[in-house]
């Protein structure tokens, strides 16, 4: 373990180190083109490619120096390794909301997704963000444990204008939607359009997910079920997990009825 913290150490001491070794897995190079790549100095790179060619990381060759197999190697860890970071220093100000037991897919992918986050002036930005990408598509799903009134009204005149949507809701949310009768009103006439469908889940539901076309969108809560984060991409793999987990919940799910929407005020 010492040894392989003395080559870590020894690869973040530099910031070249880690862009020549790149540079050379993605292609040969001659030095001129290494300096004009990475920005580094000669002498300095003369430095660099003498520690690599002593652990045999890169070689030269006749058109200039290239990376070895371990080279390669090294080179993929390190970029995975930054790759992770970025994604780390990305999400830190949400980390403590994110659900990691029930998200199916590598954090990592959230790297260069959209955060939006309340403001004193904006307390309800991040469902804001959500209902400006509803607005945007042309199908939409939703898998919530909650349908908040700005939402359900968007919904509802979007479906009216040609929208498709399909959304699971837990019992409890669609409870609490029929339980106030402008919103009941709204949910009768949403779930009478030929293009939208409602289904209830009687089982749990852990997350609000919502797919906009080829985004994604995750509402984050704090324990207490303050809203604190909107957290959005359109990256494929979060989009295949999204609908794959809409789609189970959606087999598991019973239709709306009638006496789902009888208030009993």
């Amino acid at each position: 373990m010492d040894r392989v913290l003395e080559e870590m150490e020894f690869l973040a001491r530099s910031a070249n180190r880690g862009d020549v070794l790149t540079a050379l897995t993605d292609a040969t190079h001659d030095r001129q083109a290494l300096a004009a790549e990475t920005g580094a100095s000669q002498p300095t790179l003369g430095r660099i490619l003498r520690d690599f060619e002593d652990r045999d990381w890169v070689r030269e060759t006749d058109d200039g120096y290239t990376a070895t197999a371990t080279g390669r190697l090294v080179a993929a860890g390190l970029t995975e390794l930054s790759d992770s970071l970025a994604a780390e220093l990305h999400l830190r100000e949400i980390s403590e909301w994110l659900p990691a037991n029930d998200l199916g897919f590598d954090l990592q992918r959230l790297g260069e997704a959209t955060i939006t986050t309340p403001t004193q002036t904006r307390p309800s930005a991040p469902v804001g963000r959500v209902i400006d990408l509803i607005k945007a598509a042309d199908h939409v799903r939703i898998l919530s444990h909650a349908f908040n009134e700005a939402t359900l009204s968007v919904v509802v005149a979007w479906v009216a204008d040609g929208g498709s949507f399909e959304g699971v809701f837990s019992a409890a949310a669609i409870e609490a939607v029929a339980d106030e009768a402008a919103l009941g009103e709204q949910l009768r006439q949403l779930q009478a359009g030929e293009r939208a469908t409602i289904r209830v889940a009687e089982e749990s539901v852990p997350l609000a997910v919502t797919v906009a076309d080829d985004t994604v969108s995750l509402l984050l809560r704090d324990e207490q079920g303050r809203l604190q984060a909107s957290v959005d991409t359109d990256d494929p793999a979060v989009k295949s997990w999204a609908t794959e987990l809409h789609d189970r919940h959606w087999d598991a799910a019973r239709p709306l009825s009638d006496s789902d929407l009888a208030s009993d005020g």
